[in-house]
């Protein structure tokens, strides 16, 4: 609607002054902008039209369909509902007109009604499309950050679900479900007999099926995904598509929400009993979430009694302040809600859970229909929930026990409903219309009665103080002929005394006396009134009546407010005792929702039962959360948001929570170890694509960077990276590069030679032909070059993975994945042919399914295999370059590492790793000279001396001499040991310095007892084995280096 912004009137300038100051306080609620000036220019641009200025404010089309999903108020309840109207405050902050804004409220016409109505239904309608749009803008940018590496769930943090188009509500349920163990096994393990997919043929059967295969999927990437979010688009349509259909024509969240669980329902139907699709008593779902309620009524003297079956068992909001008493409300229909008016009326119709689900959903109705306005409305109240409810009291066998309490709680309220009304008596005595406190009134008497007595009239000595002088005015009642005393004259004095000038007076002005916003009298009067006459015996028994009545009337007010709080306290323990705290339920998960009827959001608390704490599942977001915060956002009543369903567990089964266990060894099984192996599969597939992902985004960057920077330093610094010992990238690089994408970038130029080979196939037969043409040949050159015998100067294997394979007799399919990945490399985007060929082959490798090959044996027995061996060969090369050039305490912890990494690789096969002899060759070498470097510091006797040849003993020799005994030693490493050990011993019998002999003592059992202790050898600085250097020109530069006769200097 319009609002009029000119005024020709001075009664209309006021009501539209009013009504401006509502739409300002709207938008600053609804906008969040508190400049009144940028609100007054807002509304004046849109001609007072609300919804426009809105858009101005927030830069959003007003006139945007809002699509949001809603609970329904047709769903079917056991409670009644009743209206409620929303009340829109007209009286600003102006305390001052207070007074006018009343008499204009009072003065409204009909017509002026229905105005505001339609006001209030646009105001409202902007609210919940403004606070709807927001969110789900904030959402989107969280979702669709250009970033991937943004994307990486960290630290086994729970993961979210991506908002796909007013989605908030599915992911709000589906958390709530997933973190429930019992539940999440249900669906990770769900299968089918095939002779029952066989006999599937209605599409509700097919569909039903299809959708707990999606929601399979979507549970294994929430377990084992490395993204923060997953995507659940493929399950949200498959119930979209459903509500699309003719058989639903509302789409709203309990709609949704029930129809998620009926098709899970039929779908482990169908797993439970396909034959007998009526017998459900060994359905998994009805045994979780379904229980069943004895109704029992009255009917002509006649008991009637059915069982009914529930899932989510609705409850009224409206007229109870907490779960207890929505329940009681519930079980026993107008029995409560007659408790509180001025007779019982007993409706006879009763409730009593028979059974209780395991998983127990409460679904509260926040939403009604005003019948005034035309239109559902949110129910904002405030209801409490605890965080463990006992269900005894509601129990069919506890009837007769609850009963009997039901009959005592009825008479106990009405004894405070009596107590209340004579302590309302005491509270607010008088027969008029203004009631008063009879102990104050008391009171007052008292004070009264012993105030000093005074003969002057009240009409008299009235005195003015004006702001800049005291002067007098005339009374009342004789504003002409009143005249001022002397007296009061000398009394009252100049206004400054200090001042001898004389001073005309004031004009005198009549003070303006308003009620509500004055808070002191004009008027200097005394401060009580006082009786004119009262006698000191009149006086005393005065005194004695007033303090005696006084002290009876708090008496009395006291014990009615100890008998009330004992009834209370009665009441609040009346289902305290044991009896009644035998079957708990905790709480597990609170869905939200804010907004209003029309639209708004959802989210969800739930509870992680084993860390003891709450979390918030805010779409992709999930965050830590409290209790103290949950209470703020669920009970209601002080933001528009509030809970719309409580999901209660049963506290004394375990199992409900209860992780996976391995059955062999009784260890908890987390993340992928809980899946089944084809959904593991799936996962790492997942996981390998968005890996991937984050690379190829890494290397984009790096690219743009690089092309920012002289190519000079770009060469320099590969210089540095394959020269020296370079370190390994961030932990969070590498996380984000998976092998296989390393193994292509070393063979990446021969890769790119054969793309380009393929110009004439490409351009006559299409990106098909061409790519399979590049793989054949690329294929064939590396098949011949694998049958070449590897040395150390000159390895094969070095220059691609595929050679490795090939001579250490992969599977084919193997070998088929790896070279379609070397095709498949983003740093192949050259042109048009590479770009399309790179296309082609990732297309082809997704056609390679987790059912055609194994990917943990993929990556670990190949990949990672690989990858250790060119760590090998690298730790290999960088001991020998440093003990070419004297370093050999460097030397030795390269080789030895070089070795011990070797060894694992040759237990697979003979062409695993590098050439054992040659490793442990230079290790005696290096072992050698250092044994005999400290012993020549030994010998010199000096103390810095003996200390650092004691280091190199303790710190490099004695450790290494540890592995080489406790695993498969040699001949040649033996007799290396012997020797330096006798080097030692040499020592023994000999003439020496006592310190010197106290050392050697120390030393000499943990060299040549190599049992005593287990001493762990220092890891060598962090190596890039996947570097493109060309390792084998070094390893022959460094060889000849160490033959020779000078240094060999390798770039």
């Amino acid at each position: 609607m319009t609002a009029e912004l000119p005024c020709e009137s001075g009664g209309t300038a006021d009501n539209t002054n009013l009504n401006n100051q509502v739409l300002i306080n709207q938008l600053q609620e609804i906008t969040g902008t508190q400049d009144v000036k940028i609100l007054q220019t807002a509304l004046k641009a849109s001609h007072g039209d609300i919804r426009q200025a809105i858009g101005f404010l927030t830069g959003q089309d007003p006139d945007a369909e809002v699509i949001a999903v809603e609970p329904s108020d047709s769903e079917g309840s056991v409670v009644g509902r009743e209206g409620q109207t929303k009340v829109i405050d007209l009286t600003g902050n102006d305390k001052d007109d207070l007074q006018t804004a009343i008499e204009l409220s009072l003065q409204e016409s009909q017509s002026a009604q229905a105005e505001e109505q339609d006001l209030s239904r646009a105001l409202e309608a902007s609210v919940a499309d403004n606070k709807s749009r927001v969110k789900r803008k904030r959402c989107e940018a969280w979702g669709d950050s250009s970033n991937p590496t943004d994307w990486i769930r960290r630290d086994e943090w729970p993961v979210g679900l991506k908002n796909v188009g007013n989605t908030c509500w599915f992911s709000a349920v589906i958390q709530s479900l997933f973190h429930l163990p019992d539940f999440r096994r249900l669906v990770l393990h769900y299968s089918l007999p095939q002779n029952v997919l066989e006999n599937c043929k209605s599409h509700s059967e097919k569909r039903n099926i299809a959708f707990m295969q999606e929601l399979r999927c979507l549970f294994a990437l929430m377990v084992g995904s490395n993204r923060k979010f997953v995507d659940p688009s493929a399950a949200v349509e498959l119930l979209k598509d459903a509500f699309r259909s003719s058989e639903a024509q509302q789409q709203d969240v309990s709609e949704f929400t029930h129809k998620l669980l009926d098709w899970l329902e039929d779908a482990f139907q169908l797993a439970a009993n396909g034959n007998n699709p009526k017998d459900k008593q060994e359905n998994p779902m009805v045994q979780l979430f379904y229980g069943t309620f004895l109704a029992e009524r009255t009917l002509d003297g006649k008991t009637v009694s059915n069982i009914e079956r529930f899932g989510q068992y609705p409850l009224q909001v409206n007229g109870f302040n907490n779960l207890d008493e929505c329940l009681e409300g519930a079980m026993v229909e107008g029995e409560i809600e007659a408790l509180h008016s001025d007779q019982t009326i007993r409706s006879g119709q009763q409730r009593w859970f028979s059974e209780l689900p395991p998983v127990l959903t409460f679904e509260l109705s926040r939403f009604e229909f005003n019948q005034s306005l035309g239109r559902p409305e949110k129910i904002h109240k405030k209801l409490e929930f605890p965080q463990v409810i006992y269900m005894d009291r509601y129990l069919y066998k506890n009837m007769e026990k609850i009963q009997d309490k039901r009959a005592e709680v009825k008479k106990l309220k009405e004894q405070v409903t009596v107590l209340q009304q004579k302590l309302e008596s005491y509270l607010n005595y008088g027969s008029g219309p203004n009631k008063y406190p009879l102990a104050d009134m008391l009171q007052y008497i008292l004070e009264f009665a012993t105030t000093k007595p005074t003969s002057v009239s009240p009409t008299q000595d009235i005195k003015v103080t004006s702001p800049a002088s005291t002067t007098t005015l005339s009374t009342p009642t004789d504003p002409v002929n009143e005249q001022t005393s002397p007296s009061e004259t000398e009394n009252s004095g100049p206004p400054d005394s200090s001042n001898s000038a004389p001073m005309s007076p004031p004009p005198q002005r009549t003070p303006v006396y308003k009620p509500f916003t004055q808070c002191r009298p004009p008027m200097d009067t005394p401060p009580h009134p006082a009786p004119h006459k009262v006698s000191e015996e009149e006086l005393c028994f005065i005194k004695g009546c007033l303090h005696r009545w006084r002290t009876e009337v708090e008496q009395n007010i006291q014990e009615l407010k100890d008998s009330i709080d004992r009834i209370n306290h009665t009441l609040d323990n009346m289902y305290s005792e044991d009896s009644m705290c035998q079957v708990p339920y905790r709480l597990h998960a609170v869905l939200v929702h804010e907004g209003q009827a029309s639209a708004g959001h959802y989210w969800a608390y739930i509870c992680d039962h084993r860390c003891k704490l709450w979390l918030k599942y805010n779409d992709i977001s999930v965050t830590e959360s409290c209790w103290e915060e949950l209470e703020r956002d669920s009970y209601g009543g002080v933001k528009n948001a509030s809970a719309y369903c409580l999901m209660y567990i049963d506290d004394k089964l375990p199992r409900l929570i209860a992780e996976d266990m391995d059955m062999e060894t009784g260890q908890v099984l987390e993340g992928m170890d809980s899946l089944p192996p084809i959904l593991r599969r799936y996962v790492q597939e997942d996981n390998r694509w968005f890996q991937q992902e984050v690379e190829e985004w890494e290397e984009e960057q790096f690219r743009k960077v690089a092309q920012k920077e002289p190519s000079v330093a770009i060469t320099e610094t590969e210089e540095v990276s394959f020269t020296t010992v370079a370190e390994e990238p961030a932990p969070s690089q590498q996380n984000s590069r998976s092998l296989s994408s390393e193994h292509a970038v070393i063979a990446k130029q021969q890769t790119a030679q054969a793309i380009a080979k393929t110009a004439d196939c490409y351009e006559k037969k299409g990106v098909e032909a061409a790519l399979a043409e590049a793989f054949h040949e690329e294929y064939s050159r590396l098949y011949l070059l694998a049958q070449e015998r590897a040395s150390p100067q000159n390895d094969p294997r070095l220059q691609h993975v595929l050679v490795y394979l090939i001579q250490n007799e992969a599977p084919n399919r193997v070998i088929e994945r790896t070279l379609l990945e070397q095709f498949a490399d983003r740093n192949l985007s050259y042109d048009e042919r590479s770009i399309s060929i790179m296309k082609q082959a990732r297309a082809k490798l997704r056609l390679i399914g987790p059912e055609d090959m194994d990917m943990d044996k993929y990556r670990q027995k190949w990949h990672e295999d690989y990858s250790l061996f060119r760590k090998v060969f690298v730790y290999l090369l960088t001991g020998l370059e440093q003990y070419q050039n004297g370093k050999v305490r460097e030397a030795l912890t390269y080789l030895v590492y070089a070795f011990q990494s070797n060894s694992t690789l040759l237990k697979n096969g003979k062409n695993r790793g590098v050439e054992e002899s040659l490793v442990a060759l230079y290790r005696r070498k290096c072992l050698m000279e250092l044994n005999e470097n400290a012993a020549g510091l030994f010998d010199s006797g000096e103390d810095g001396d003996v200390v650092e040849g004691m280091s190199i003993m303790n710190d490099l020799v004695i450790p290494c001499m540890h592995l080489m005994i406790n695993n498969d030693i040699c001949q040649e490493d033996l007799d290396a040991i012997e020797i330096m050990r006798d080097r030692w011993c040499s020592y023994l019998g000999t003439d020496m310095d006592a310190t010197l002999q106290e050392k050697l003592g120390e030393f000499l059992p943990r060299l040549l007892d190599c049992s005593a202790e287990i001493i762990i050898l220092k890891e060598p600085p962090k190596i890039r084995p996947n570097s493109p250097h060309d390792l084998c020109s070094r390893f022959a530069a460094v060889l000849e280096s160490i033959h020779g006769t000078s240094p060999v200097t390798v770039n």
